[in-house]
């Protein structure tokens, strides 16, 4: 369907127009008539998000400068194990957290599916137990970063966010006394120092 195209009057038209505009009264005779605004294209406002925010504008080629917004109310495993109580000796609790001691055996967990992770340090802790070890490293890895987390977010780390709740159930919680994030030299947020009971 082809859109009409406005028509100009002719002059007889005009002459009708201005006769009949002649026999009227204006409607409201003290408002002045205001002259007519060339129309301006509007400032573009940000649009509000999802949360209520407003959305900063974006053009071309620019870079973002917000980040997404953290969607894990829970505390994170390293806030959680800061949290616990100390059951170990406090002076060495502080040298442990400050990287200071030096780890007496190691387990690496890269790589393990869980029900290869879960015999597997076991096995070494209660091994470690055995030998009188105090103080041991357990390597989980961080986590690798996923392209898609779905409708449901999921943690980053299966290992990582997995063994400090086997540290702290049965059979694991009948040897080992502490457990904390391991400093940085040794591996940080992605191994864990593990403080053995002493051999009855």
């Amino acid at each position: 369907m082809t859109k009409r195209r406005p028509r100009s009057l002719s002059a007889d038209e005009e002459a009708l127009w201005e006769r009949i505009a002649k026999q009227t009264d204006p409607l409201h005779p003290k408002r002045k008539t205001a002259p007519a605004k060339t129309p301006t294209t509007p400032k573009p406002q940000p649009e509000p998000s999802k949360n209520g925010t407003p959305v900063p504008p974006f053009r071309l080629g620019e870079k973002r400068t917000d980040t997404a917004p953290r969607h894990d109310f829970a505390p994170s495993i390293g806030e959680s194990l800061a949290g616990a109580p100390i059951n170990m000796d406090r002076k060495k609790h502080a040298r442990m957290t400050r990287g200071k001691l030096k780890p007496e055996g190691k387990i690496d967990l890269h790589g393990m599916t869980l029900a290869q992770a879960h015999p597997a340090l076991t096995r070494f802790l209660f091994d470690s137990h055995a030998r009188d070890r105090r103080l041991v490293l357990v390597i989980t890895g961080k986590g690798r970063d996923r392209d898609d987390d779905g409708p449901i977010p999921q943690r980053r780390g299966i290992l990582k966010h997995q063994v400090p709740h086997w540290l702290n159930t049965a059979p694991l919680n009948s040897v080992v006394l502490q457990v904390s994030e391991a400093h940085l030299k040794h591996g940080g947020t992605g191994a864990y120092y593990v403080y053995l009971r002493r051999r009855r």
